[in-house]
């Protein structure tokens, strides 16, 4: 039952509290770019570039940053590859 918890973060070279936490942050700053993104829909001069902004940050910190910092290199880096295939 643990691995359910552990086996997913661990791809990524994070605990479970770890995942926990960047998952948290990440989701809000997707909602709060949804919003904007609703905004901008509706009053095109707002918010112009907020939603293409927090995608390119959100990709940085989910993909690029992960694989500087997953640890054991390679093997982490392939794993988390295959898990997102």
């Amino acid at each position: 039952m643990r691995r359910l918890f552990t086996d997913h973060p661990a791809t990524v070279g994070e605990t479970y509290w770890q995942h926990l936490g960047a998952a948290w942050s990440f989701s809000w700053r997707m909602m709060l770019a949804s919003l904007a993104c609703l905004v901008h829909a509706l009053l095109p001069f707002l918010f112009e570039k907020t939603g293409s902004r927090a995608i390119m940050e959100l990709h940085d910190r989910m993909v690029t940053n992960r694989q500087r910092h997953a640890g054991s290199g390679e093997a982490t880096t392939e794993a988390a590859r295959r898990h997102a295939a």
